[in-house]
Formats: structure tokens, sequence, C-alpha cells
């Protein structure tokens, strides 16, 4: 026995079929945003490591620059080691005033306090990718700090 075939579906007149042309390039389209977005994070991402490693870097040397400002009067009176602050602080200002000459909108602190130089770095970055979707900078910085020392024993508990 055999069934018989339904009779073919006739479309309604006044109402078109359903077209489904161009879906395809509504998902071609967004997935290029998306992939743009994530190559802009993975790029700027990496600028933004390097801009913080750069910002504590040049925190660092400026720290160290005040600290080796050693108060040598205070030192032979006292046996004691402290940075001269005025000496110190402007070392650590000049250093830093060069580090950061090309840098956009620069900030630094320079604290000198007994033997201790800190320094705190802040600058902003342009980025590569993400300036598309509206973000055109970032800002890092670090913080830094030396301290004055005479001899290695004064470190490293020598004997």
């Amino acid at each position: 026995m055999t069934r018989p075939r339904p009779a073919p579906r006739r479309r309604r007149r006044g109402r078109p079929a359903r077209d489904d042309r161009g879906a395809a390039t509504i998902f071609v389209v967004g997935l290029s945003v998306m992939l743009l977005v994530v190559a802009g994070v993975v790029v700027d991402g990496g600028l933004a490591i390097n801009a913080r490693s750069t910002a504590f870097d040049i925190a660092e040397q400026g720290a160290r620059a005040g600290a080796k400002e050693v108060d040598e009067a205070f030192l032979r009176d006292t046996q004691q080691v402290r940075v001269d602050p005025g000496l110190g602080w402007d070392a650590a200002n000049a250093f830093l005033g060069e580090a950061l000459a090309d840098k956009q909108n620069p900030r630094h602190t320079v604290t000198v306090a007994g033997d201790e130089v800190t320094v705190t770095v802040q600058y902003e970055v342009g980025t590569a990718l993400l300036g598309l979707i509206g973000v055109r900078q970032f800002r890092v910085g670090a913080q830094a700090t030396a301290r004055a020392a005479v001899g290695i024993e004064n470190e490293i508990g020598g004997p």
C-alpha cells in the first residue's frame, strides 16, 4: 500500500516568502568588528605592559640618582648615612626632566626622607587600535624607592 503524496504548498498571494539573503553579511561584519576589538586589546595591552615597565625603570633610576647624593658632612659627624635633601631632590628631578621629556603629560614627585628617595612617575600613552572605539590614550605610573648606603656590609649584612 502506498501513501498518497501531499499536495505542494502554494504561496499565498500578497505575502512574500521569507528571504535570508544578507544574513551572512551581518554576521561577517559583526565578527570583523569583534576581531578588531580583540586585536586592539592585544596590541594596546602589549603597549601598556611596555609603558608600565618603562615607567618603573624611570622611577627607579630617578630614585637612584637622588639617593647617590649622600650628605658627607653628616656622615663624617655622625657615622650615619643620610641623603642631602636639596642635592638629592635636584638630582632626581634633573634625571626625571630628561627621561620624561618625550612623554605625553608627564607628572612626577620626589620625596627625600632620611636615607631614602621615593619617586612617583605618571604619563599618558597613546593607543594603536583601541582609538577606533574611542579609547585614545591611557595613563601609566610607577613608584620606586632607593636607599643610600655606604659599603657592602651595610646592605647585605656582611661580617
